[in-house]
Order: structure tokens, then C-alpha cells, then sequence
């Protein structure tokens, strides 16, 4: 490979690890993995730079490539038979202040690795349907029902919404109660 070739791709790789290694942990849930996934969707991009760079949208093209990674690596006889400990590692607890993010994480990680996947790219990648199924390999049809599947399953890992907080997953704080008293115009 040409030295400004191998150059272009270290630039671009550099400008966009830290988006990688965001995306990897939202699908795999785990630090460790997450290095493993970016490496192994690198190393394809490498291979196929030359193809890559010709694309029109780069960064979803190294996107898909993430997300196949994933799902391939999830498919494999690698990841049933190999089971690392499954005892925690000792680390400090998360802010108080981000416990929704936590709880959503933990319910994220429970989710079969398709629809952890096609949830992922829609709403923390903010991808349209069709563009998922591009990035999944599937019909818009089984982006949408994994999308049903697994926002049900959140839903039903998270607990019901407060009508006070309707936008939100998670329900308000017990300090804070909704009304309850009905008003009448009259």
C-alpha cells in the first residue's frame, strides 16, 4: 500500500475512533469487547479502503461495517462456546445522576444482539429505516418489527410511563407525584 493511502486511512480512522468505540459498546456492552469489535471492523476497512473510500457516505459505510462485525461475531460458534467470567469486574459506582442511563443500558444489554443492533441505529445513530436495513442487511419490514420487539421489551424492563413524563422511559422520581385532582371549566 502507497504511504498516502495508508496515511488517508489513519487520518480518517483517527477522527472517528472515539464514534467507533461509542457505537461498538452500545451494541456489545462490554469495554473489553468494544476494543475487539472496532479492531476487527478496522482491519476490514483496511482491507477494503480502496472500495470504502470510493463510497458516497463513508461514515455509514464504516458503520455497517461495525454492526456486521458485531452480529457476525454474535453468530459464530466463537460466542456460545466461549464464556468469560461472568462475575462483575470491582468498579466505582456511576453518579447519581445518570442512573437513567444506566437503567437504559442495563435494559439494552438484555436485548438479543438484532434488535440491540436496529435499535441502536435508529435512535442513537438516529438512522431512517431504510438506512438501518442497509446497514443490518434486511428487509425494512424486519427493521421495523425488531424495532417493535425490542422498544416493548425496554418498555417492559423499564416499567410503565408516568403520564407526568410521558417523553420519558424511565418514571419521575418518587419525590415528585403527579396530580391527580381533576379540574372542571365551570
Amino acid at each position: 500500500m502507497s504511504v498516502p493511502r495508508d496515511q488517508e486511512f489513519a487520518e480518517y480512522v483517527s477522527a472517528r475512533l472515539s464514534t467507533l468505540r461509542r457505537l461498538a459498546y452500545l451494541l456489545c456492552q462490554d469495554r473489553d469487547r468494544t476494543d475487539d469489535l472496532v479492531q476487527a471492523a478496522i482491519t476490514r476497512l483496511y482491507v477494503h479502503w480502496g472500495r470504502a473510500r470510493a463510497v458516497e457516505h463513508l461514515d455509514a459505510y464504516t458503520r455497517t461495517v461495525l454492526v456486521r462485525v458485531y452480529l457476525n461475531e454474535r453468530r459464530s460458534t466463537w460466542a456460545t462456546r466461549v464464556d468469560l467470567s461472568r462475575e462483575l469486574p470491582d468498579t466505582a459506582a456511576a453518579p447519581e445522576d445518570q442512573d437513567d442511563a444506566l437503567d437504559l443500558r442495563v435494559a439494552l444489554a438484555t436485548l438479543p444482539p438484532r434488535q440491540r443492533a436496529t435499535l441502536v441505529l435508529r435512535f442513537y445513530c438516529d438512522l431512517s429505516v431504510e438506512q438501518t436495513a442497509t446497514h443490518l442487511g434486511c428487509s425494512t419490514g424486519t427493521v421495523k418489527s425488531q424495532t417493535a420487539k425490542g422498544l416493548q421489551a425496554l418498555r417492559g424492563r423499564l416499567g410503565p410511563v408516568d403520564p407526568a413524563n410521558p417523553h420519558g422511559l424511565l418514571s419521575t422520581p418518587r419525590s415528585v407525584q403527579p396530580s391527580t385532582e381533576v379540574r372542571s371549566n365551570g
